[in-house]
């Protein structure tokens, strides 16, 4: 084993971070991998303590056991918010934390957008001006409608605060309720079927966990108004492709703002990209120039707190997902 502890940079573009860890942090000795194939043989000849990861290559073929079943991997710092791709874990044996956090302005920022573009009628009138057409229209408030949030974490509170702004009710939903700052009323997941009515939209922001896999399918779709909108910012699998698509098609709900989805890329045929009340985005809500180096920072904290012994933030229960 090395004297200095090994830590290895696993991105695309490992450069500038390598650069900055080492500056802040000389006590360890930093290695960059730009691939998946190569980390197993990076973590083994480095004898690696700690792995900062983003997932760059999407989830399939993702190096999953190098980390998790490592002998000598004792940390890994996922780069982004989303662990689902290293699930399961040994909490006993890894310790695993992310970067949530780190976007949420961003993807707050994205869902009221989406909000804002549906009440504008920016769907409608997008067509139009593709097809040069002078339309009859008009738009609506946001003021008073009401917005359902799927998961209180630090993206759902963002966007909370932002809808107040704005005039917008507030309903949050949160695994274990708990009075929450600019959220009107909080309720546990077993409320959920007496919300969905209730909501004008409906925010998905919660973590894929086995508890989560399939939350929202037919039968919410069939408990919202007519006149509701779906945005998912969260993973694919979460919401019920096949029961969205069912309810999209039909217009038993008015639309839906989609960044994530069970196959990513989206298949070149998949009919969600023929629906007109669709807006689709390339699971981007939460990228933005410098998040990255956020992600970097926040990690090179937690690296402090590791060398002063003190509890590292972030860190993620492997059944909670969060």
């Amino acid at each position: 084993m090395r004297n200095s502890p090994a830590v290895i940079v696993h991105s695309d573009h490992p450069e500038a971070a390598l650069a900055e860890l080492r500056q802040r942090h000389p006590e360890f000795a930093f290695s960059g991998c730009d691939s998946y194939a190569g980390l197993p043989e990076a973590v083994a000849e480095a004898e690696a303590r700690i792995v900062y990861t983003i997932r760059f290559a999407g989830s399939p073929g993702y190096p999953r056991q190098a980390l998790v079943d490592s002998p000598t991997v004792k940390w890994v710092a996922v780069g982004g918010s989303g662990t689902d791709h290293l699930r399961p874990w040994d909490p006993a044996r890894v310790t695993v934390t992310n970067a949530a956090g780190v976007a949420a302005d961003m993807m707050a920022e994205y869902a009221l957008g989406m909000m804002l573009a549906f009440t504008l009628g920016l769907p409608r009138f997008g067509r139009a001006q593709r097809g040069r057409q002078w339309i009859d229209g008009k738009v609506e408030p946001i003021e008073g409608k009401t917005l359902l949030i799927v998961g209180l974490g630090k993206t759902g509170q963002a966007t909370a605060r932002r809808a107040k702004a704005l005039g917008v009710a507030t309903l949050g939903v949160r695994a274990r309720p708990q009075p929450t700052a600019c959220v009107d009323e909080v309720h546990g997941v077993a409320d959920l079927p007496g919300l969905w009515p209730r909501a004008d939209f409906v925010l998905c922001s919660v973590p894929l966990t086995e508890e989560t896999r399939g939350l929202i399918g037919a039968a919410a779709f069939a408990a919202m108004k007519p006149s509701a909108v779906l945005i998912d910012v969260s993973r694919g699998g979460i919401v019920a492709e096949a029961a969205l698509l069912d309810a999209l098609s039909s217009n038993r709900i008015k639309g839906a703002a989609l960044d994530v989805f069970a196959t990513e890329p989206l298949p070149a045929g998949h009919p969600l990209w023929g629906l007109d009340n669709v807006l689709i985005t390339p699971h981007c809500s939460a990228v933005y120039d410098g998040w990255e180096a956020r992600s970097v920072r926040l990690f090179s904290d937690n690296l402090s707190r590791y060398c002063a012994g003190r509890p590292l933030t972030n860190v993620v229960d492997p059944v909670r997902g969060y």
